[in-house]
């Protein structure tokens, strides 16, 4: 075990490759993301292998890192007393307005969600419980924490189930014979080295892709609800070989405090505050054939900014029904996840008890584990690339998982992982492939002094384009055939200036890759929301030239892959089999 430091900042300048040492590291099972599904994947590969040498390539520090780093204050999936993982997936499949989803991969996942969750409260997370010991439940199905050292608490069980944690080194490519994938390359954003991890068994567990598009709920692009440091890197590594990408159209677009980009649910759904526009309507009533307040979320998260489309905006959370006792209770609660949202409130001397509190729209996110964007995965979690498995966020096809299913995420990959790797041997390591590898990565530092285009320049670009012409807040979340062409024939464009990056020290350079995964990313998304020509999931996917759902040609799923040699992207489709009996669209 050893939870490996990386060294401080230093000032980095080779004048060329030879500069640049290289590590190589061989491993049984390396982890691409030491978040919440990476933590799991490494306590549960120990459980089922004491011998299992496994690895984590970790982009910050773990302690604190991934979509949790800051701390929650619910899981959000929590199977009750008398209710079944059909249950669960049946309210998951009405969330997304009857599919498609994986029924095969959430059943499965429903099945371990509880004993995930419970081993977090076995580790010591305040699960919050009432006068006779019953988890206190906010919602149906998500259940209240203090969960400020949630991420601290998964990390330290991860370090002791035996992992070697590397610190601050960031993926850039998968390894690959001869098809499978054989671990994993990238560079350390501190000390600088080339980093080679061998192993029979790769999982991806990097999060989702945040930053693709510009935000308006706060003045800062890095000010976001998702954590702003998962770029979609997992996704990139697997879609330039080849590896089979599924439902990035179901974009996850959540509704958020405004100005600054703060958790609603808490708001909301913790503590019964209705959404209201600029008239004081309250907005849902009008969707109450839908099920009103407890309509699929989609439709809540387009609702308010209908209402500014049409004439009604802005829009709140009214909090004026809150006594001073339950205000202060709802500020506590944002302490264990969002902290600085009551610090925001408090600098603009907002009473929430005398003045709701506004929200509106975020920027889309492909989240695999609130939507069902990601990698096509088989049942032990396993891409289309032998060897590459994926967990969390990085799993496509099963909406909704949530903190506690992305945990069961990493238990039932790790079994996965293990069982595919027993007998096998690492194959020899390409060097000319390595070599071409670490020029691809070094160079926007070793050109530093040239002329060029600076990593947030390229990233700007890139999220005022897919917000003007790939459905963004701006457009009300919607495009069409000609504007979807026009983003991928700029997309290509950013594509073809990857050479004139430039980087002045290693953190530039870890910004150039993060930069140039997104735009690789959001080229996959914009195929994706192109080939459906329907609109299905309306402010996660409307289409204004298809405005109808069209079940008779797209009740599937969208898939996606590019050509690793040539780089053509083909969009296909899969069908979608029901297992779980019962309508389709309600719980």
């Amino acid at each position: 075990m050893a939870n490996i430091p990386a060294a401080h900042m230093r000032q980095f300048t080779p004048e060329n490759l030879d500069d640049i040492e290289t590590v190589v590291v061989e491993t049984d099972l390396l982890i691409i993301g030491g978040g919440n599904a990476g933590c799991f994947v490494a306590t549960e590969a120990a459980l089922v292998d004491p011998n299992v040498r496994v690895t984590i390539m970790e982009k910050a520090e773990i302690m604190r890192s991934g979509a949790c780093s800051a701390g929650m204050d619910a899981i959000n999936t929590y199977i009750p007393e008398g209710k079944t993982p059909e249950d669960l997936v049946r309210w998951s499949r009405a969330q997304v307005g009857g599919g498609p989803l994986r029924e095969d991969l959430a059943l499965s996942n429903a099945r371990e969600l509880n004993e995930s969750v419970d081993d977090l409260e076995r580790w010591g997370l305040p699960i919050l419980r009432d006068e006779q010991g019953r988890i206190r439940y906010r919602g149906k199905w998500d259940i209240s924490i203090h969960g400020e050292q949630l991420k601290p608490i998964m990390a330290e069980k991860a370090l002791e189930s035996g992992a070697d944690v590397y610190n601050r080194v960031t993926a850039t490519a998968l390894i690959m014979h001869e098809g499978r994938c054989t671990g994993a390359m990238g560079f350390g954003v501190r000390d600088g080295k080339f980093y080679i991890f061998r192993a029979k068994a790769t999982v991806v567990s990097t999060g989702g892709a945040g930053t693709l598009y510009k935000s308006y709920t706060a003045d800062s692009t890095a000010q976001i609800w998702m954590c702003p440091y998962c770029v979609g890197t997992g996704y990139a590594i697997g879609f330039r070989q080849g590896a089979e990408l599924t439902s990035l159209e179901q974009r996850w677009v959540a509704t958020r405090t405004k100005d600054f980009c703060g958790p609603v649910d808490t708001i909301s759904v913790g503590y019964g505050a209705p959404i209201i526009n600029a008239h004081g309507e309250r907005v849902m009533s009008r969707y109450e054939h839908l099920g009103g307040d407890a309509a699929p979320r989609y439709i809540r998260a387009n609702a308010p900014m209908e209402e500014w489309l049409a004439g009604r905006g802005p829009c709140y959370c009214d909090t004026t029904h809150l006594t001073p006792e339950t205000a202060k209770a709802m500020m506590e609660d944002y302490l264990n996840e969002r902290p600085s949202f009551v610090l925001f409130l408090a600098s603009r001397g907002q009473d929430v008890t005398r003045e709701p509190i506004e929200i509106y729209g975020s920027d889309p996110y492909i989240l695999g584990g609130h939507t069902g964007g990601g990698f096509w995965v088989d049942m032990q979690r396993m891409t289309t690339i032998p060897g590459l498995f994926a967990a969390g966020e990085t799993a496509g096809g099963n909406p909704n998982k949530f903190v506690g299913g992305c945990c069961a995420e990493g238990k039932l990959a790790a079994r996965g992982a293990i069982a595919y790797m027993k007998d096998l041997e690492l194959p020899p390591l390409d060097m000319a492939a390595v070599e071409q590898e670490k020029a691809r990565v070094y160079a926007p530092l070793l050109a530093r002094d040239e002329d060029g285009v600076r990593p947030v320049e390229m990233k700007e670009r890139l999220q005022r384009l897919m917000d003007e012409y790939a459905g963004g807040v701006s457009q009300f979340y919607r495009t069409n055939e000609e504007r979807l062409d026009y983003a991928l024939k700029h997309i290509a464009m950013l594509q073809s200036q990857f050479g004139y990056l430039r980087a002045r020290d290693l953190h530039e350079l870890m910004q150039a890759h993060e930069t140039m995964d997104r735009v690789d990313v959001a080229e996959a998304v914009v195929h994706h929301l192109k080939a459906r020509k329907e609109t299905r999931w309306a402010g996660w996917q409307t289409r204004s030239d298809y405005p109808e759902r069209d079940d008779a040609n797209f009740d599937c799923f969208i898939e996606s892959r590019r050509d690793p040699a040539t780089g053509k992207v083909e969009t296909f489709t899969r069908p979608y089999e029901q297992l779980i009996p019962g309508d389709r669209y309600t719980a």
